[in-house]
């Protein structure tokens, strides 16, 4: 859950390096560092690194700090306090070695015990630290060999770039469980942990896999396993241009990819309706007609925001193809050993493709013979590469922490998915056609949505005083009441709860009183009565609502109106303009609103 990049080749290193933070920044805020092989007078490595964000390293950076070779991370931590000795890179003690490092030592005690009893003065909390002290340590004789060497008294996961002041030529790096991208560039070469740090200067990158080394040279490059076996890594090119990352004139990233929505919801579309079977085309499956008829059951796993998309996903999947599906944390799915069955289908749902505990999820049922797909968003991610097709959602790239875009087209691509799977078996060619003109109906239906920004924005400044808000729904409504609630919480930190409307009399309606505001997400289908039923519940204990609904609400303080469209598709244009709310509360009230506190883009962490 942090930032890596690291450059060897002929340019000033440090604004490099500097840049490439600033576009990582999502991915960890706490504090950040540099280190690089100096070309001043004495040559060897340099370290300038401190608490804060990037732009607060910036300001450290002295002027004088020259070369050509450098690693850089921004931190969100796991082990050890932010602080200036704790942030990351992390050097032994004679500053030959330094590492920067994703993931997590899981044995990072005991090695600090073993390294500490050896005499070795560690100055860190981190888990970290004891990589550089092992690397320093190794006795092997080139570089390449020295990190394996100290990797092989490692456990857990790594995305490192380290440096060695006797190897001033290279940046040596590996990958197990977070991610690593190297960048190809004319007689330059990059490494990140994300291609948004490589987009200005090079679309020409290789992910490397788990168990995957490499070692960068400003002229070449070369890939191996841990073992030291040679692999064939062939570049690819990135499908965005460096403009994708800008905000594009907004204010914040987060407003920008709200903003984005009907756009990117064509995209998802773009090509993949088939009018003449009145279904859609999806060739990444790679799960043909006859397999999808002998699946028996759909199991949807994903963490957060890719979560509440599949409950929806699994709610399509039920309605449209008829076949029972759920949706469980990935989290929770992995540490429960589950019985896998042979004719479910697994579903394995993250933004970044990324995301460690879907992506052990994915490794563990792929170990025990499941077919699973994936629905993703980042082409050539770990968890696109591990399953045996998929769903790319094609949202363009999402810098905000929070989840807007990218969880609305993925509950638009398991619309898709639920349709080709539906058409297989026994959904009719009008309800087909029903459908298909849905989908098409949403691009014009979410700009129609964000047209009353400014009203919604009003309607937050009201609950900006809130110290907690209820959100509620029933089978549809309840996945978008989660998301809203999530949104809320992460952007503007005010408590809030979700709920089925139907659990409140069965002990939340005790929390309902004036000063606790409800969400009440009601859409005009067969239960409307009840959700109405509801909100006379609440009135009833003199609780304000504000209900997302088709029509307004005679009960409610306030109603949000979102265009009609077919009641499966419903759900992905009431959460829109509670991302707005969410957004226009945490305005009201000064939030960080593209780095919320305590979080960061991709979790790359258990």
């Amino acid at each position: 859950m942090c930032g890596i990049v690291g450059y060897i080749g002929k340019r000033d290193v440090a604004p490099l390096l500097l840049e490439g933070l600033q576009r990582l920044e999502y991915r960890g805020y706490d504090s950040a560092g540099i280190a690089i092989h100096s070309s001043g007078k004495g040559g060897g490595l340099k370290t300038v690194k401190n608490k804060g964000r990037v732009r607060d390293l910036e300001a450290k950076v002295p002027a004088r700090f020259a070369g050509t070779t450098g690693i850089a991370h921004t931190r969100w931590a796991t082990h050890g306090a932010p602080n200036d000795i704790n942030a990351h890179p992390h050097t032994d003690a004679a500053q030959q070695v330094a590492v920067v490092h994703n993931g997590i030592i899981d044995n990072s005690g005991e090695l600090r015990a073993k390294l500490t009893a050896d005499g070795v003065e560690l100055v860190s909390d981190t888990d970290t630290e004891v990589l550089a002290h092992l690397i320093a340590r190794a006795q092997s004789q080139t570089l390449e060999e020295k990190v394996r060497e100290a990797l092989r008294h490692i456990e857990g996961t790594y995305g490192i770039a380290v440096l060695h002041a006797d190897f001033p030529d290279r940046i040596v790096v590996a990958r197990n469980g977070s991610p690593v991208v190297l960048g190809i560039g004319e007689k330059e070469m990059f490494v990140a942990s994300d291609v948004a740090a490589l987009i200005s200067h090079t679309r020409q990158v290789i992910t490397l896999d788990d168990g995957e080394m490499a070692t960068l040279k400003a002229d070449d490059y070369r890939t191996y396993t841990t073992d030291g076996s040679r692999t064939a890594a062939s570049p690819t090119t990135v499908e965005w241009e460096a403009e994708s990352y800008d905000m594009g004139g907004h204010d914040t990233y987060m407003h920008k990819e709200i903003a984005e929505q009907a756009e990117a919801v064509d995209r998802v579309l773009r090509g993949r309706i088939d009018d003449r079977f009145a279904t859609v085309r999806l060739g990444g499956l790679n799960l043909d007609a006859r397999e999808a008829r002998t699946m028996r059951r759909v199991k949807i796993l994903g963490c957060g925001s890719a979560y509440h998309a599949g409950q929806i996903g699994a709610q399509l999947i039920e309605e449209l193809a008829r076949i029972p599906a759920d949706a469980e944390p990935a989290s929770e799915f992995r540490y429960r050993n589950a019985v896998v069955d042979p004719d479910t289908l697994y579903i394995a749902v993250s933004q970044s493709g990324e995301t460690y505990d879907t992506l052990a999820a994915v490794q563990e049922l792929k170990r025990k013979g499941a077919r699973v797909l994936g629905v993703v968003n980042v082409v050539g991610s770990a968890i696109a590469r591990e399953t045996d097709g998929g769903v790319y959602v094609h949202a363009g790239p999402e810098v905000c922490v929070v989840s807007t875009k990218c969880f609305t087209n993925t509950a638009v691509a398991f619309a898709l998915l639920a349709l080709h799977l539906g058409r297989i078996r026994d959904l009719s060619v009008s309800d087909g056609k029903r459908i298909i003109e849905g989908l098409r109906k949403l691009p014009g239906q979410i700009a129609e949505i964000l047209a009353d920004e400014q009203r919604i924005a009003k309607l937050a400044a009201d609950f900006a005083d809130a110290k907690s808000m209820m959100f509620v729904g029933r089978v549809r409504g309840y996945p978008v009441a989660k998301e809203a609630s999530l949104k809320l919480k992460e952007v503007s930190y005010i408590h809030a709860e979700a709920y089925p409307a139907s659990e409140l009399k069965h002990g939340p309606l005790a929390l309902i009183e004036p000063a606790t505001p409800t969400v009440a997400i009601i859409p005009d289908d067969d239960l409307l009565e009840k959700n109405r039923a509801t909100l006379e519940e609440i009135k009833a204990r003199s609780g304000r609502i504000l209900a997302v609904a088709h029509s307004e609400q005679e009960k409610a303080d306030d109603t949000i109106v979102v265009p009609r469209n077919e009641p499966e598709l419903d759900p992905v244009l009431m959460g829109i303009p509670l991302q707005l709310l969410a957004y226009h509360t945490a305005l009201a009230l000064g939030r960080d609103i593209d780095k919320p506190r305590n979080l960061a883009k991709s979790v790359t962490v258990e």
